[in-house]
């Protein structure tokens, strides 16, 4: 891939795949790691790529490295799962951080393809045919998906939360 090329696809999909990796593991340093490994293994591979479905293809590289991530920490260290506490501030920022740190506790306990389903749909209106190829399922299959993860999402967070 030409530098000028690369540069181009990194400007216009890096956040996308870094907020994908945000929601998706909850924590932005690995976000961080995850958004650098995808863009370095796009910049390595020999394949070209699909301008149709280049998001669909960063995201599912994302995924992979998340994934390897995981098992790889696994098999070293316990994650506890949860994220360092900011400084003190308003009482309103305290409660809005808390109402986050449920939502991303709710969020981590679904199983990881629903999650992956469910953040891109919600983050970026990803369509389901991407979604689909992401996951490698049928597009009907990725539209329950979404439908089985929201209602799962909403059965473990108050209401006031989602609002």
């Amino acid at each position: 891939m030409l530098t000028d090329e690369f540069r181009a696809l990194y400007r216009k999909y890096a956040p996308d795949v870094h907020r994908f990796a945000t929601y998706l593991s909850g924590d932005r340093s690995l976000a961080d790691d995850v958004t650098s490994e995808t863009f370095l293994r796009v910049w390595n591979s020999t394949e070209p790529i699909r301008l149709q479905t280049v998001r669909a293809y960063l995201f599912t590289i994302a995924r992979n490295v998340y994934r390897h991530e995981i098992r790889r920490r696994s098999r070293h260290a316990e994650l506890d799962g949860s994220e360092p506490a900011t400084g003190p501030g308003l009482h309103e920022r305290v409660e809005q951080r808390q109402a986050l740190d449920l939502a991303f506790a709710a969020l981590r306990q679904l199983p990881e393809a629903d999650r992956t389903a469910l953040l891109m749909r919600a983050l970026d209106k990803t369509p389901y045919e991407e979604i689909a190829w992401t996951l490698g399922i049928s597009v009907t299959a990725a539209k329950v998906k979404v439908h089985r993860a929201r209602i799962k999402l909403a059965g473990m967070v108050p209401r006031e939360v989602l609002s």
